[in-house]
Protein backbone atom coordinates (compact mmCIF):
# COMPACT_ATOMS: atom_id res chain seq x y z
CA UNK A 1 0.00 0.00 0.00
CA UNK A 2 1.21 3.24 -0.69
CA UNK A 3 0.36 5.83 1.72
CA UNK A 4 -0.73 9.46 0.72
CA UNK A 5 1.02 12.33 2.25
CA UNK A 6 -0.98 15.67 2.24
CA UNK A 7 0.52 18.81 3.31
CA UNK A 8 -2.28 21.54 4.59
CA UNK A 9 -2.08 24.85 6.17
CA UNK A 10 -2.95 24.68 9.69
CA UNK A 11 -4.05 27.86 10.49
CA UNK A 12 -5.91 28.19 7.06
CA UNK A 13 -6.77 24.76 5.97
CA UNK A 14 -8.32 23.92 2.57
CA UNK A 15 -11.47 21.82 2.17
CA UNK A 16 -10.60 21.11 -1.56
CA UNK A 17 -6.70 20.01 -0.16
CA UNK A 18 -8.41 17.60 1.84
CA UNK A 19 -10.40 16.05 -0.58
CA UNK A 20 -8.91 13.06 -0.93
CA UNK A 21 -8.37 12.23 2.72
CA UNK A 22 -11.98 12.61 2.74
CA UNK A 23 -13.01 10.22 0.29
CA UNK A 24 -10.40 7.55 1.89
CA UNK A 25 -12.02 7.76 5.17
CA UNK A 26 -15.75 7.40 3.90
CA UNK A 27 -15.18 4.42 1.99
CA UNK A 28 -13.34 2.72 5.26
CA UNK A 29 -9.49 3.80 4.48
CA UNK A 30 -7.60 5.20 7.19
CA UNK A 31 -5.86 8.58 7.81
CA UNK A 32 -3.79 9.61 10.22
CA UNK A 33 -4.51 13.11 11.00
CA UNK A 34 -3.36 16.05 13.46
CA UNK A 35 -5.03 16.86 16.53
CA UNK A 36 -4.19 19.51 19.80
CA UNK A 37 -2.95 16.41 21.69
CA UNK A 38 -0.89 14.10 19.12
CA UNK A 39 -1.48 12.95 15.08
CA UNK A 40 -4.50 10.32 15.45
CA UNK A 41 -5.15 7.49 12.84
CA UNK A 42 -8.57 7.54 11.74
CA UNK A 43 -11.43 5.27 10.82
CA UNK A 44 -15.33 5.69 10.39
CA UNK A 45 -15.95 4.44 14.26
CA UNK A 46 -19.46 3.29 13.15
CA UNK A 47 -18.03 0.78 10.55
CA UNK A 48 -16.49 -2.50 12.04
CA UNK A 49 -14.32 -3.42 9.09
CA UNK A 50 -12.22 0.18 9.30
CA UNK A 51 -11.97 -0.52 13.04
CA UNK A 52 -10.38 -4.04 12.64
CA UNK A 53 -8.04 -2.00 10.21
CA UNK A 54 -6.52 0.62 12.90
CA UNK A 55 -6.13 -2.29 15.22
CA UNK A 56 -4.33 -3.93 12.70
CA UNK A 57 -2.26 -1.07 11.56
CA UNK A 58 -1.09 -0.01 14.86
CA UNK A 59 -0.73 -3.59 16.36
CA UNK A 60 -2.78 -2.26 18.99
CA UNK A 61 -4.65 -4.96 21.67
CA UNK A 62 -8.25 -5.29 20.07
CA UNK A 63 -9.65 -4.81 23.65
CA UNK A 64 -7.97 -1.72 24.19
CA UNK A 65 -10.74 1.39 23.27
CA UNK A 66 -10.74 3.94 20.28
CA UNK A 67 -11.87 7.43 20.75
CA UNK A 68 -14.54 8.54 18.70
CA UNK A 69 -13.94 12.10 17.16
CA UNK A 70 -16.96 14.64 16.61
CA UNK A 71 -16.74 18.00 15.08
CA UNK A 72 -20.50 19.11 17.04
CA UNK A 73 -22.15 18.10 20.27
CA UNK A 74 -25.00 16.69 18.24
CA UNK A 75 -23.14 14.18 17.16
CA UNK A 76 -22.54 12.50 20.52
CA UNK A 77 -26.10 12.87 20.61
CA UNK A 78 -26.49 10.20 18.38
CA UNK A 79 -24.13 7.28 19.70
CA UNK A 80 -24.68 7.52 23.54
CA UNK A 81 -27.93 5.98 25.18
CA UNK A 82 -28.17 8.90 27.71
CA UNK A 83 -26.28 12.25 28.39
CA UNK A 84 -25.70 12.84 32.07
CA UNK A 85 -25.75 16.86 33.23
CA UNK A 86 -22.34 16.86 33.69
CA UNK A 87 -21.34 15.59 30.20
CA UNK A 88 -23.24 19.41 28.60
CA UNK A 89 -21.50 21.40 31.02
CA UNK A 90 -17.88 20.01 30.28
CA UNK A 91 -18.78 20.08 26.98
CA UNK A 92 -19.87 23.66 27.00
CA UNK A 93 -16.48 24.42 29.21
CA UNK A 94 -13.86 22.62 27.06
CA UNK A 95 -14.81 21.42 24.11
CA UNK A 96 -13.68 21.78 21.37
CA UNK A 97 -10.32 20.57 23.61
CA UNK A 98 -8.27 17.97 24.71
CA UNK A 99 -11.07 16.39 26.82
CA UNK A 100 -12.19 12.81 26.35
CA UNK A 101 -15.58 11.77 28.19
CA UNK A 102 -17.01 8.17 28.48
CA UNK A 103 -20.32 7.46 28.58
CA UNK A 104 -22.65 4.45 27.64
CA UNK A 105 -23.05 3.69 24.04
CA UNK A 106 -25.97 3.07 21.75
CA UNK A 107 -26.04 0.36 19.09
CA UNK A 108 -24.69 2.83 16.32
CA UNK A 109 -21.06 2.22 17.53
CA UNK A 110 -20.04 -1.42 17.32
CA UNK A 111 -18.79 -2.90 19.77
CA UNK A 112 -15.28 -3.32 17.56
CA UNK A 113 -14.71 0.52 18.44
CA UNK A 114 -15.08 -0.01 21.91
CA UNK A 115 -13.21 -3.18 23.14
CA UNK A 116 -15.99 -4.81 22.93
CA UNK A 117 -17.21 -2.05 26.03
CA UNK A 118 -20.56 -0.79 26.43
CA UNK A 119 -19.48 2.52 26.88
CA UNK A 120 -17.64 4.74 24.58
CA UNK A 121 -15.00 7.38 24.52
CA UNK A 122 -15.91 11.04 22.77
CA UNK A 123 -13.94 14.05 22.03
CA UNK A 124 -14.38 16.88 20.24
CA UNK A 125 -11.01 17.99 18.90
CA UNK A 126 -10.09 21.76 18.58
CA UNK A 127 -7.04 21.84 15.94
CA UNK A 128 -8.76 23.61 12.86
CA UNK A 129 -6.83 20.57 10.67
CA UNK A 130 -9.05 17.84 12.13
CA UNK A 131 -12.17 19.84 12.65
CA UNK A 132 -12.53 20.51 8.94
CA UNK A 133 -11.84 17.10 8.44
CA UNK A 134 -14.35 15.89 10.99
CA UNK A 135 -16.69 18.47 8.91
CA UNK A 136 -15.96 17.73 5.72
CA UNK A 137 -15.81 13.77 5.71
CA UNK A 138 -19.47 13.92 8.04
CA UNK A 139 -17.69 10.77 9.99
CA UNK A 140 -17.62 10.14 13.37
CA UNK A 141 -13.73 9.21 13.46
CA UNK A 142 -11.99 6.89 15.61
CA UNK A 143 -8.70 7.52 16.53
CA UNK A 144 -6.22 6.21 19.01
CA UNK A 145 -2.91 7.82 18.24
CA UNK A 146 -0.65 7.35 14.75
CA UNK A 147 1.70 4.99 16.07
CA UNK A 148 2.84 1.44 16.20
CA UNK A 149 1.58 0.40 19.37
CA UNK A 150 4.00 0.85 22.35
CA UNK A 151 5.91 3.55 20.69
CA UNK A 152 5.88 7.03 21.74
CA UNK A 153 3.00 8.94 20.08
CA UNK A 154 3.60 10.69 16.98
CA UNK A 155 3.83 15.06 17.54
CA UNK A 156 4.85 15.48 13.61
CA UNK A 157 3.78 13.78 10.95
CA UNK A 158 7.50 12.61 9.57
CA UNK A 159 6.81 10.39 13.34
CA UNK A 160 3.54 8.86 12.01
CA UNK A 161 5.35 7.94 8.19
CA UNK A 162 8.00 6.30 10.42
CA UNK A 163 5.75 3.86 12.05
CA UNK A 164 2.89 3.85 9.37
CA UNK A 165 4.23 4.42 6.22
CA UNK A 166 2.73 1.26 3.85
CA UNK A 167 0.53 0.33 6.04
CA UNK A 168 -1.80 3.27 5.67
CA UNK A 169 -4.17 5.14 3.09
CA UNK A 170 -3.24 8.69 3.80
CA UNK A 171 -1.36 11.33 6.17
CA UNK A 172 -2.35 15.01 6.46
CA UNK A 173 0.60 16.71 7.69
CA UNK A 174 -0.79 19.58 9.35
CA UNK A 175 2.92 20.42 10.94
CA UNK A 176 3.56 20.06 14.70
CA UNK A 177 0.86 19.59 17.54
CA UNK A 178 0.73 21.86 20.41
CA UNK A 179 0.36 19.85 23.82
CA UNK A 180 1.87 16.77 22.84
CA UNK A 181 0.47 14.72 25.14
CA UNK A 182 -3.18 12.87 24.99
CA UNK A 183 -6.41 14.26 26.32
CA UNK A 184 -7.65 13.64 29.63
CA UNK A 185 -10.35 11.20 29.88
CA UNK A 186 -12.81 11.44 32.61
CA UNK A 187 -15.42 8.76 32.95
CA UNK A 188 -19.23 9.81 33.41
CA UNK A 189 -20.99 6.25 33.60
CA UNK A 190 -20.62 6.19 37.48
CA UNK A 191 -21.86 8.03 40.29
CA UNK A 192 -18.85 10.33 40.41
CA UNK A 193 -16.47 11.55 37.51
CA UNK A 194 -13.32 9.63 37.42
CA UNK A 195 -9.92 10.58 35.67
CA UNK A 196 -8.85 7.39 33.73
CA UNK A 197 -5.97 9.11 32.22
CA UNK A 198 -4.71 12.51 33.15
CA UNK A 199 -3.60 15.30 30.49
CA UNK A 200 -3.49 19.18 29.83
CA UNK A 201 -7.29 19.20 31.57
CA UNK A 202 -6.43 18.70 35.05
CA UNK A 203 -8.44 17.89 38.43
CA UNK A 204 -8.80 21.11 39.75
CA UNK A 205 -9.97 22.56 36.27
CA UNK A 206 -12.86 19.56 36.19
CA UNK A 207 -14.00 20.16 39.80
CA UNK A 208 -14.64 23.76 39.01
CA UNK A 209 -17.52 23.00 36.36
CA UNK A 210 -19.01 19.51 38.13
CA UNK A 211 -17.53 19.41 41.25
CA UNK A 212 -15.89 16.00 43.14
CA UNK A 213 -14.22 14.26 40.49
CA UNK A 214 -12.22 11.28 41.63
CA UNK A 215 -8.65 9.58 39.90
CA UNK A 216 -8.35 6.57 39.24
CA UNK A 217 -5.86 5.01 41.77
CA UNK A 218 -4.01 3.47 38.80
CA UNK A 219 -2.65 5.86 36.91
CA UNK A 220 0.57 6.99 38.96
CA UNK A 221 0.58 2.75 40.49
CA UNK A 222 2.44 0.61 38.59
CA UNK A 223 1.01 -2.56 39.80
CA UNK A 224 -2.93 -1.36 39.48
CA UNK A 225 -5.03 -2.53 36.77
CA UNK A 226 -3.53 -5.59 34.99
CA UNK A 227 -6.55 -7.64 35.54
CA UNK A 228 -8.80 -5.30 34.58
CA UNK A 229 -10.32 -4.91 31.52
CA UNK A 230 -9.66 -0.85 30.47
CA UNK A 231 -11.71 1.93 29.22
CA UNK A 232 -9.10 3.91 29.04
CA UNK A 233 -6.67 3.50 26.19
CA UNK A 234 -4.01 2.58 27.27
CA UNK A 235 -4.47 1.45 30.83
CA UNK A 236 -2.74 -1.86 30.94
CA UNK A 237 -0.51 -1.93 28.72
CA UNK A 238 3.56 -0.72 28.15
CA UNK A 239 2.89 2.40 26.55
CA UNK A 240 5.15 5.51 24.68
CA UNK A 241 8.26 3.58 24.90
CA UNK A 242 11.07 3.94 22.92
CA UNK A 243 13.72 1.32 22.05
CA UNK A 244 15.98 1.00 24.68
CA UNK A 245 15.57 0.81 28.52
CA UNK A 246 14.08 3.89 30.29
CA UNK A 247 14.52 4.50 33.92
CA UNK A 248 13.11 7.54 36.22
CA UNK A 249 15.23 9.14 38.70
CA UNK A 250 13.69 10.60 42.27
CA UNK A 251 14.58 12.33 45.01
CA UNK A 252 16.28 15.53 45.79
CA UNK A 253 17.55 17.58 42.62
CA UNK A 254 21.35 16.91 43.99
CA UNK A 255 20.83 13.45 45.16
CA UNK A 256 19.13 12.60 41.35
CA UNK A 257 21.77 14.53 39.71
CA UNK A 258 24.55 12.52 41.33
CA UNK A 259 22.77 9.24 40.80
CA UNK A 260 22.09 9.50 37.22
CA UNK A 261 25.78 10.73 36.54
CA UNK A 262 27.03 7.83 38.88
CA UNK A 263 25.02 5.25 36.90
CA UNK A 264 25.75 6.52 33.60
CA UNK A 265 29.86 6.30 34.19
CA UNK A 266 28.77 2.77 35.35
CA UNK A 267 26.46 1.89 31.98
CA UNK A 268 29.04 3.53 29.76
CA UNK A 269 31.61 1.81 30.87
CA UNK A 270 30.00 -1.78 29.69
CA UNK A 271 30.16 -0.30 26.52
CA UNK A 272 26.56 0.92 26.57
CA UNK A 273 25.15 3.96 24.76
CA UNK A 274 23.63 6.12 27.10
CA UNK A 275 21.31 9.05 27.45
CA UNK A 276 19.55 11.46 30.03
CA UNK A 277 16.68 13.66 29.32
CA UNK A 278 17.40 16.63 31.64
CA UNK A 279 15.54 20.32 32.11
CA UNK A 280 17.28 23.55 30.84
CA UNK A 281 18.53 24.43 34.18
CA UNK A 282 20.35 20.93 35.16
CA UNK A 283 21.34 20.16 31.59
CA UNK A 284 25.28 21.63 32.16
CA UNK A 285 25.26 19.44 35.61
CA UNK A 286 25.17 16.04 33.56
CA UNK A 287 28.28 14.08 31.83
CA UNK A 288 26.85 12.12 29.18
CA UNK A 289 27.44 11.53 25.62
CA UNK A 290 23.44 12.36 24.65
CA UNK A 291 21.57 15.40 26.41
CA UNK A 292 18.41 16.54 25.45
CA UNK A 293 16.93 19.09 27.11
CA UNK A 294 12.97 18.32 27.34
CA UNK A 295 12.09 22.39 28.35
CA UNK A 296 12.24 24.34 31.86
CA UNK A 297 10.65 23.86 34.80
CA UNK A 298 9.06 27.16 34.71
CA UNK A 299 7.09 26.08 31.66
CA UNK A 300 5.96 22.55 32.38
CA UNK A 301 3.94 22.67 28.90
CA UNK A 302 7.19 22.60 27.59
CA UNK A 303 8.19 19.27 29.18
CA UNK A 304 5.05 17.99 27.88
CA UNK A 305 5.09 19.24 24.08
CA UNK A 306 8.80 17.65 23.87
CA UNK A 307 8.52 14.38 25.83
CA UNK A 308 7.57 12.16 22.85
CA UNK A 309 9.31 13.70 20.16
CA UNK A 310 12.59 13.28 22.44
CA UNK A 311 12.04 9.52 23.18
CA UNK A 312 12.06 8.67 18.94
CA UNK A 313 14.89 11.07 18.68
CA UNK A 314 16.79 8.68 21.55
CA UNK A 315 15.63 6.11 19.18
CA UNK A 316 17.11 7.65 16.02
CA UNK A 317 20.73 7.67 18.26
CA UNK A 318 20.22 3.99 19.08
CA UNK A 319 20.18 4.91 23.09
CA UNK A 320 20.40 1.73 24.62
CA UNK A 321 20.37 3.45 28.09
CA UNK A 322 18.36 6.54 29.19
CA UNK A 323 17.40 7.99 32.65
CA UNK A 324 15.48 10.85 33.29
CA UNK A 325 14.56 13.46 36.35
CA UNK A 326 11.05 13.18 37.22
CA UNK A 327 8.39 15.96 36.65
CA UNK A 328 6.32 16.83 39.74
CA UNK A 329 4.89 19.86 38.37
CA UNK A 330 1.59 21.35 39.82
CA UNK A 331 -0.83 21.43 36.86
CA UNK A 332 0.22 18.73 34.12
CA UNK A 333 2.69 16.62 36.31
CA UNK A 334 0.20 14.09 36.89
CA UNK A 335 0.07 13.67 33.26
CA UNK A 336 3.58 13.52 32.47
CA UNK A 337 4.49 11.64 35.52
CA UNK A 338 1.52 9.18 33.91
CA UNK A 339 3.30 8.96 30.40
CA UNK A 340 7.14 8.91 31.65
CA UNK A 341 6.24 5.35 33.89
CA UNK A 342 4.40 3.66 30.93
CA UNK A 343 7.47 4.58 28.96
CA UNK A 344 9.65 3.24 31.59
CA UNK A 345 7.58 0.05 32.18
CA UNK A 346 7.44 1.35 35.94
CA UNK A 347 11.46 1.69 36.38
CA UNK A 348 11.95 4.00 39.23
CA UNK A 349 14.71 4.56 40.70
CA UNK A 350 15.16 6.31 44.28
CA UNK A 351 18.25 8.23 44.80
CA UNK A 352 20.37 7.82 47.94
CA UNK A 353 20.40 10.88 49.83
CA UNK A 354 24.02 12.25 50.67
CA UNK A 355 24.40 14.64 53.59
Amino acid sequence: METLMIKVDKENPSAEALKPAVEMIQKGGLVAFPTETVYGLGGDAENPEASKKIYAAKGRPSDNPLIVHIWDFSQLEEIVSEVPEAARKLADAFWPGPLTMILPKNDRIPLETTGGLNTVAIRMPSHPVARLFLKESNVKIAAPSANTSGRPSPTLAEHVAEDLSGKIDCIIDGGAVDIGLESTIVDLSEDVPTILRPGYINKEMLEKVVGPVRIDPGILDANANKNIRPKAPGMRYKHYAPKGDLAIVEGKPEDVIREINRRVEEDQGKGLKVGVIATKEDRELYHCDHILTIGTRTDEYSIAHNLYAILREFDELGTQKMYTESFETPKIGNAIMNRLLKAAGHEVIRAPHED
